[in-house]
C-alpha cells in the first residue's frame, strides 16, 4: 500500500475506484466498503484508492466538539488498511480552506483532478463542501458531466458501519473488550511509550513499563486491571502479561497511570514504544489496607491472566 500525504504530489491513478471516510476503528462495517472497493478495481484492473482525513474533520469544522475519542491513530489505521490490502491511502491535511472550499470546487479540483476516478463509492447522506453543501444528487449530477461512474453505498450499511462505531467506543469505555474485539473484527490495541516511573512495581516484585499515551484523542479501556499481550514495536514476538490502568489508590490515588507487567521479561526498554493487545477485563481497581494485600492480590491478577493468556 502507497501511503499519500501530499494531495498535490498525487500519483497518475489506473482506473481509480475511490471511495472517502474517516474510517475510524477500520472494523467490520467498514470492511463492507473496502471489499467492494477492491473488488470493483480487481474487475476492471484499476487501483483501489481510499481517501481519509487527518486532523478529524469535526476537530476542524465544530466550536462545540469536547473531547473527541478515536478508535484509531492515524498510525494504527495505516497499518491496519494496509494489512486489508488497499493500493492507495491519501491522507488529506483537513484544514479551514479544504472545509470551506465550494461544494462543485470539492468535485472538480478535489475529487476529479487529484483523482481522475473511475468510479467513487460514496454514501447518500456524504455532504461535503462549505457549509457541508455538496451532496450525493450533486455529485450525481457532477459524475455525468466529468464522466465517472458513482456507486452508492447502502443506507443499511452506512446505519451498521455508525451503530458498530458508538458501540465499539462505549464497549471499549466500559471494559466491554470482548464486544469491541467482535465489532472491530481484530483484537483492540493502542501504543505507549515507556516511561520513567516510580519503581514501585519493582520493589513488589512486578516491575512494569508504565506507558505514555502521546495521542490524547485514542480511546482508552476504563480503569481496572486486564490481562494482555504486548510487543515492542519493529519486533513480531508478544509477550504475555496484565496491565492496570487508573490511580493506584493503595499508594497515591492522585495520577493516572498506565502500567504493563509483562511475565517472564526484565529488559531495559524506557524510550521503547509497547503496543498491548487488551484480552479481557479482571477486576476493577481496589484500595488495599496495605502493600501486602495488594501483592497477595496481584499475584492472583497474574494467576487469572495466564489462564485467560
Amino acid at each position: 500500500m502507497q501511503v499519500h500525504r501530499d494531495i498535490n504530489q498525487l500519483p497518475l491513478f489506473k482506473n481509480a475506484i475511490i471511495t472517502i471516510g474517516t474510517f475510524d476503528g477500520v472494523h467490520m462495517g467498514h470492511r463492507q466498503v473496502i471489499d467492494k472497493l477492491i473488488s470493483i478495481a480487481r474487475e476492471i484492473d484499476g487501483e483501489s484508492v481510499l481517501v481519509t482525513f487527518h486532523p478529524h474533520p469535526r476537530k476542524v469544522v465544530s466550536s462545540t466538539i469536547l473531547g473527541i475519542r478515536l478508535i484509531n491513530t492515524l498510525d494504527e489505521k495505516i497499518v491496519l488498511l494496509e494489512q486489508i490490502g488497499i493500493d492507495h491511502l491519501v491522507i488529506v491535511p483537513f484544514t479551514d480552506a479544504f472545509a470551506n472550499q465550494s461544494a462543485e470546487a470539492y468535485v472538480q479540483d478535489f475529487l476529479y483532478d487529484k483523482f481522475k476516478p473511475h468510479t467513487i463509492i460514496i454514501g447518500y447522506d456524504h455532504r461535503f463542501g462549505r457549509d457541508r453543501l455538496g451532496d450525493y444528487r450533486l455529485l450525481e449530477r457532477m459524475s455525468k458531466q466529468l464522466n465517472f461512474k458513482l456507486k452508492e453505498i447502502p443506507k443499511h450499511i452506512l446505519e451498521n458501519i455508525s451503530i458498530s462505531s458508538t458501540n465499539i467506543r462505549e464497549a471499549i469505555l466500559h471494559n466491554d473488550i470482548a464486544t469491541a474485539d467482535i465489532l472491530l473484527g481484530y483484537e483492540f490495541f493502542f501504543s505507549g511509550i515507556v516511561v520513567d516511573g516510580n519503581k514501585l512495581g519493582r520493589k513488589l516484585g512486578y516491575p512494569t513499563a508504565n506507558l505514555k499515551i502521546e495521542d490524547e484523542e485514542k480511546i482508552l479501556p476504563g480503569n481496572g486491571i486486564y490481562a494482555v499481550y504486548a510487543k515492542l514495536e519493529g519486533e513480531t514476538t508478544k509477550m504475555k502479561g496484565m496491565m492496570s490502568i487508573g490511580f493506584r489508590p493503595t499508594v497515591d490515588g492522585k495520577t493516572k497511570v498506565i502500567e504493563v507487567n509483562l511475565f517472564d521479561f526484565d529488559k531495559d526498554i524506557y524510550g521503547r514504544r509497547l503496543i498491548v493487545y487488551v484480552k479481557k477485563f479482571l477486576r476493577d481497581e481496589e484500595k488495599f489496607d496495605n502493600l501486602e494485600e495488594l501483592v497477595k492480590q496481584i499475584d492472583q491478577d497474574k494467576i487469572n491472566s495466564l489462564a485467560v493468556l
